[in-house]
């Protein structure tokens, strides 16, 4: 495991490094998407060289793998925009005042989501950190354990993205970004347990998480400091619900154990 992560950063990191020095649009370059995949890309040749041609294809089938109830689906696309409409009715009873809303409709959200599902680069991130890294981290820690372990990983690995000027978490509240990511890999543990480690839901929920989160937007304008903690009210009142959920997905993961 150690390998796989070591490698999976350093890949990543040394690529968007590249893309902010030779690209005007970061996240549109060439070397910022081959970056993205790379988990991916180190899940399969770790795969490659422990378990062959007929262990990659396993790891590959578990993208298309389709046949799960459609709550889970549900679950997926609408997860995050609950969770954010959630904030919103919380600010409104309690200050008197609507926050402000993102201008995209919903269902321009809604088509992001499903296209950058099967496009976009959620495939190659999880293929790497829920089809490859959460299952032998829970293998050794339990599946609770693991999701949170993850998550702090997973958002780690992020943290360049907050010190390149043309990406949209610049200047950002990484601390924030911390608690955020882990309550939500914790989520995507407690779905993927729920769908036998199928890693179409997982995608989808990734996916929804970056085309829904600005229905009530929670970054700081002008913020310049990654380091330091967001005066966002939204920002905040969002991980607190993302941890209440995720507080009753650990109790879950830990009540089923080793069923999981």
């Amino acid at each position: 495991m150690l390998a796989f992560f070591v490698a999976t950063y350093l890949v990543t990191w040394a690529l968007w490094l590249a893309a902010s020095k030779t690209a005007a649009a970061v996240p549109h370059g060439i070397l910022f998407y081959i970056g993205v995949f790379a988990p991916g890309l180190m899940a399969i040749l770790l795969t490659a060289q422990a378990k062959g041609r007929d262990g990659v294809m396993a790891l590959l089938r578990r993208l298309v793998d389709w046949q799960i109830p459609a709550r889970w689906y549900v679950f997926a696309i609408s997860y995050v925009f609950i969770i954010k409409l959630t904030v919103a009715l919380v600010l409104r009873a309690a200050t008197g005042t609507w926050p402000l809303f993102g201008q995209l409709p919903w269902y321009l959200m809604l088509a992001a989501t499903l296209v950058s599902t099967l496009v976009g680069g959620q495939a190659g991130e999880e293929l790497g950190w829920r089809g490859y890294a959460l299952p032998r981290l829970a293998a050794r820690f339990g599946l609770g354990a693991a999701s949170v372990l993850l998550g702090v990983l997973w958002a780690c690995w992020h943290l360049p993205l907050f010190f390149i000027a043309s990406t949209d978490t610049a200047g950002q509240s990484f601390p924030l970004y911390l608690l955020q990511v882990t309550a939500l890999s914790v989520a995507m543990a407690w779905l993927y347990a729920h769908t036998r480690g199928s890693l179409l839901p997982v995608m989808l929920l990734h996916a929804a998480v970056n085309n829904t989160k600005d229905i009530v937007p929670s970054a700081e304008p002008n913020a310049t400091n990654s380091w330091a903690l967001s005066h966002s009210p939204v920002a905040w009142l969002t991980v607190a619900l993302l941890w209440l959920c995720a507080g009753y997905f650990l109790i879950w993961m830990r009540k089923v154990g080793d069923h999981v």
